[in-house]
């Protein structure tokens, strides 16, 4: 979708899409990454698109309130889905949701995803044959659905660029900005929100990431998720 400004200038939107239960930090990074954008360039604008403009719960604490509805922005030029756990994987069988995000996604120069935020699209339809990522524990989920998964930070094909867990939608959202805007203005919008990531305990040894003792943990958010939807939980390999 985009706008004009009162001056006659294009406005491109950029939209990211709230549901229940979603993952705040899938949203909230990549959110202030694109909000930087808006801020530092002409031309942009972030919104997030729900249901309805209410509070809505996330796997925090803290509620958040779209602000604005689908209907009011069914054309963003850019789309963004967060993921989640169990609320995220019962969304997968909310046609209403996916024929939301199928919508909005026939008209978007880009496509993108957080997390399990990527399972949305593929049950949606959208990242067949295409190479995508998701959090590390649900990569197999998206086999089913056509898309090859990749064991990436992120992963871009085409107009879809999908992150894997939780905080490399920060990375993604950079990525983002340097497709939209350019690489200046992506390490302009690095350094003013300061992202120069240092973890206490160091990078993450993938090599001794051990998926089988977290089976019990997918099994069960699996089961509590699409106890009415036996199709989609056997497809999912439950």
């Amino acid at each position: 979708m985009t706008t004009t400004t009162g001056t006659g200038q294009p406005v491109r939107t950029i939209a990211f899409v709230a549901y229940p239960g979603f993952t705040m930090l899938d949203m909230g990074g990549p959110l202030q990454v694109c909000s930087a954008l808006a801020d530092t360039v002409p031309g942009f604008r972030t919104v997030v698109l729900g249901e309805r403009i209410e509070p809505m719960g996330t796997d925090t604490p803290l509620s958040v309130v779209p602000s604005h509805t689908f209907d009011e922005v069914p054309d963003p030029d850019v789309l963004v889905v967060p993921g989640g756990l169990v609320p995220t994987i019962a969304a997968m069988a909310d046609e209403t949701l996916l024929a939301r995000l199928r919508r909005a996604a026939a008209g978007a120069s880009v496509v993108a995803s957080v997390c399990t935020g990527s399972l949305l699209l593929a049950a949606a339809g959208l990242l067949e044959g295409r190479k995508a990522a998701t959090h590390w524990l649900f990569r197999d989920m998206l086999v089913p659905f056509g898309a090859t998964p990749v064991a990436d930070r992120w992963v871009e094909d085409g107009r879809y660029v999908t992150a894997a867990g939780v905080s490399a939608g920060i990375d993604m959202a950079l990525h983002l900005v340097g497709r939209l805007a350019g690489e200046d203005t992506a390490r302009q919008v690095q350094l003013l929100i300061e992202y120069d990531p240092k973890p206490p305990f160091g990078a993450i040894d993938w090599a001794a990431a051990d998926a089988a003792r977290y089976e019990p943990f997918v099994k069960q958010a699996l089961t509590e998720a699409l106890a009415g939807h036996p199709e989609l939980f056997a497809r999912l390999g439950g």
